[in-house]
C-alpha cells in the first residue's frame, strides 16, 4: 500500500504524477505555466485527465540562471496553498532539494517532497519526517543540483542505483518518514548517460523487487531523444514506449507531461497483466 496525503494506492495501481513547472525556462514547456492562471488551468486539466499527483517545481533541472531558495519558495509556496484549497483530494508534490523550501511548502499543504538530486541536502528528509510528508529518494550519481553529467562511469549502474536509493529510503524511515510514503526513483538522465538510463529501464524489475514503490520520471527526457535522435517535441512516442516497459516491469508512479496518453498506456498494460478488466468486453458475445 502506497499512502500519500489523503490517498491510498494498491500495489498494482498505476499512479500518474503531472508536471506543473513554475519556471520561466523549463526545457519542455518554456514557461507555459509560470504564471498562476495557466498553471491552475493545467492542474484542473491534469486532474480531469486522471492525474492523482501534481508535481510542482520552482527550479528547472538543467543549468541556467541562479534561483535562490527565496525565489524558489516565492514561485511555489503560494501556488501550493491555492492548489490545496481548490483541489483538496489531490496529492501535492513539490520538486525541490532544499530543506527550507521543503519546510515552507509542507506548511502550505504539500504531501510529498520529490528530491530529484539524491539527498544532497540531508535535512530535507528530516522535514518530511517532521510533517509526515512522503519522500521520493532518487539516484543522481552524486551530481550537484543543476549540473549535467560528464563522462560518468559505473561498474554496475543498477547496483549503484539500488545502493543509493534504498539507503536514502531506509534513512528516511529511520528519521520518521512513514514507510508507506517513501518511493525510490532510478533518476533517468540524472548523473547518467543514455546507455545508463536504458540499462536502468531494462533492469527496473530489480528495483521493484526491493519492495519500495518505484517512481519513474521519463517524460521527453534526453535519453529518449538520443535513443531515437529526436528533438524535445518529438519524444512522446519514445516516452510512451518506455512507460509501457516500465509498467510491465512493475513501476508504480509516472511523472509525465502527457497525462491522457500515459493513462491509456498504463490502463492497457494493467489489463494485459491481469490487474484491470477491459473497459468494455462485447467482442464475441453479441
Amino acid at each position: 500500500m502506497l499512502r500519500l496525503g489523503r490517498r491510498e494506492f494498491d500495489a498494482h495501481e498505476p499512479v500518474i504524477m503531472a508536471i506543473v513547472n513554475r519556471t520561466p525556462d523549463s526545457f519542455y514547456d518554456r514557461g507555459a505555466t509560470f504564471r498562476d492562471e495557466p498553471a491552475l488551468a493545467r492542474v484542473e486539466q491534469a486532474v480531469a485527465e486522471g492525474a492523482a499527483i501534481i508535481d510542482i517545481g520552482g527550479v528547472k533541472a538543467g543549468p541556467g540562471e541562479e534561483v535562490t531558495a527565496q525565489e524558489e519558495a516565492r514561485r511555489t509556496v503560494g501556488f501550493v496553498a491555492e492548489v490545496r484549497k481548490r483541489f483538496p483530494e489531490v496529492v501535492i508534490s513539490v520538486d525541490t532539494w532544499r530543506h527550507d523550501v521543503g519546510e515552507a511548502v509542507c506548511e502550505a499543504g504539500a504531501d510529498l517532497l520529490n528530491d530529484a538530486w539524491g539527498g544532497v541536502d540531508p535535512k530535507l528528509a528530516e522535514v518530511a519526517a517532521r510533517y509526515g510528508a512522503g519522500l521520493v529518494c532518487t539516484h543522481a550519481g552524486g551530481a550537484e543540483p543543476r549540473t549535467r553529467p560528464h563522462r560518468v562511469r559505473y561498474d554496475d549502474v543498477l547496483a549503484d542505483i539500488l545502493r543509493v536509493t534504498v539507503g536514502l529510503a531506509e534513512r528516511a524511515v529511520g528519521l520518521g518518514v512513514p514507510r508507506e510514503s517513501v518511493l525510490i526513483d532510478p533518476g533517468h538522465d540524472f548523473g547518467k548517460n543514455t546507455r545508463h538510463s536504458l540499462e536502468a529501464t531494462r533492469r527496473l524489475g530489480e528495483m521493484v523487487e526491493t519492495g519500495w514503490p518505484v517512481l519513474v520520471s521519463l517524460s521527453n527526457k534526453d535519453f529518449v531523444g538520443e535513443t531515437l535522435d529526436k528533438p524535445v517535441k518529438e519524444r512522446v512516442i519514445g516516452t510512451l514506449a518506455t512507460t509501457a516497459v516500465s509498467a510491465w516491469l512493475g513501476a508504480q508512479v509516472y511523472r509525465v507531461h502527457e497525462i491522457a496518453e500515459t493513462k491509456q498506456v498504463l490502463d492497457m498494460v494493467a489489463a494485459i497483466a491481469g490487474h484491470r478488466p477491459p473497459a468494455v468486453a462485447r467482442r464475441g458475445l453479441a
